[in-house]
């Protein structure tokens, strides 16, 4: 199942943003003191207290003055509402009672969905009592904050979440039993759709070499001996700058949803064209995510009559992958089927490896010897003691690394010892998360 998706509304400079970076846990929305600052759909993955659900902060609905621009951001606005699980109406408890907040209120009692009213900017008594004249838009339940201050957000979140699942264990525990999905990525017109169909033997999917055909995220149902998958077609990912229209960044974002509830992304890029960044910046978004990687250079068929084709793509990719030599690379043709038979054998050991798990016993020897090997720089003139290392969840595989020091662990050590790691265990294919944790000390 896809993360539950909460959707903070509102008109504009009630403080969105701001409660946004607060539970997001930085700052990924830019705020200022001005109305309009946020136009576009701002979505980031929160874990709050065990839950784990996807945040997204909306630009400012207005009733009123409606210019080219306003109804562009109501739009958008509107997408989100009609996405969200459960939506928060933040208010401004410094101004007041808005018109359009009334108007607003009015919109959202047609709406079947949860609501949190909310009366954002309360960090005074004075204010609390001026927060009373919000009653009379006679919600079910309304409820005063901080966010700035942080007052009163995490008892509004530990209601907002009481009912999202516990999701690192339901996700852990349903895993080895469910069918494995697998998202078809990449840029407009690569070829996504035409391999599902090439896969499945039979044309399920809309094709054309018009990019922006497919719109929505599209899950279709597949077995190969014996082993269910679920395959899912994404819209085309383009550059941000060149995203115009409202209907295709709508479908740019369920692209990207489509990432948050799939196993393996299979990443697909023009084999007749060197690798971009807008490929590189969909790889690592799925990796952000903690998904399986495959990168398949489709449309072979069009470039192996080229004299040394092939070493043209491993020079490229020495050039950009730089650090992701994890991720498997393979060559193929939707129009012709070639490589698929290699990809779904490289898709189950993806999978595998996502969701291996190493005991604490080898875990440990291995870091001894990873440090035995090369031992840790120095911190502050501290030197930096490891203690012992288990494994927290798979997918990804994350461990936990108790230290003295978990700040003075330098990255490049990290990364040290994330690729020892991987000469350890198997993982092809799958990111690993490494975290160091503090260790309290006894008492002599």
């Amino acid at each position: 199942m896809s993360l539950p998706l909460v959707a903070i509304i509102g008109r504009p400079n009630v403080g969105k943003s701001t409660l946004f970076n607060r539970l997001a846990g930085r700052d990924r929305a830019l705020v200022a003191p001005m109305p309009g600052v946020t136009r576009d759909l701002h979505y980031a993955e929160v874990v709050f207290q065990g839950k784990r659900f996807t945040l997204v902060d909306t630009g400012g609905l207005s009733t009123v003055h409606i210019d080219e621009l306003t109804a562009e951001v109501n739009a958008q606005v509107q997408f989100a509402i009609e996405s969200a699980e459960v939506i928060v109406l933040l208010m401004d408890g410094r101004e007041g009672l808005n018109p359009e907040d009334e108007e607003i209120v009015t919109q959202l009692r047609r709406v079947a969905k949860p609501i949190y009213w909310v009366v954002n900017k309360v960090d005074a008594p004075s204010l609390e009592k001026l927060s009373y004249e919000f009653y009379r838009l006679g919600v079910p339940e309304l409820r005063s904050i901080s966010a700035r201050e942080n007052i009163g957000v995490i008892d509004l979140f530990e209601h907002i979440t009481a009912d999202f699942p516990d999701a690192t264990e339901e996700e852990d525990s349903q895993d080895e039993n469910r069918p494995t999905r697998v998202a078809f990525v990449g840029a407009p017109n690569v070829g996504k759709s035409t391999m599902i169909n090439r896969i499945l033997g039979e044309k399920r999917l809309i094709t054309s070499a018009i990019p922006g055909t497919t719109r929505d995220a599209i899950d279709v149902p597949f077995t190969l001996r014996d082993q269910p998958y679920v395959l899912i077609d994404t819209a085309g990912i383009r550059r941000k700058g060149r995203v115009q229209h409202m209907i295709e960044k709508f479908a740019v974002v369920k692209a990207l949803q489509a990432l948050d509830r799939t196993d393996i992304a299979v990443l697909l890029h023009d084999a007749t064209s060197p690798l971009t960044d807008q490929t590189l910046h969909v790889l690592s978004y799925a990796e952000e995510r903690g998904r399986g990687i495959i990168l398949l250079f489709n449309k072979i068929d069009l470039v192996e009559q080229k004299p040394d084709w092939l070493a043209a793509i491993k020079h490229d990719l020495g050039r950009r992958l730089v650090g992701l030599d994890w991720v498997p690379v393979m060559y193929g043709s939707a129009e012709t089927g070639k490589g698929l038979k290699k990809l779904f054998e490289t898709i189950p050991i993806v999978r595998e490896n996502q969701l291996r798990r190493l005991q604490t016993g080898p875990l440990n020897r291995y870091l001894e010897e990873a440090v035995a090997h090369h031992g840790a720089p120095m911190s502050h003139n501290r030197p930096l003691k490891f203690y012992y290392m288990t494994q927290a969840i798979v997918r990804p595989p994350s461990f936990v690394i108790f230290t003295n020091n978990p700040a003075g662990v330098h990255f490049s050590y990290r990364r040290y010892l994330v690729n020892r790691l991987r000469d350890f265990a198997p993982f092809e294919g799958t990111p690993i998360r490494l975290m160091f944790r503090g260790k309290k000390k006894e008492r002599a």
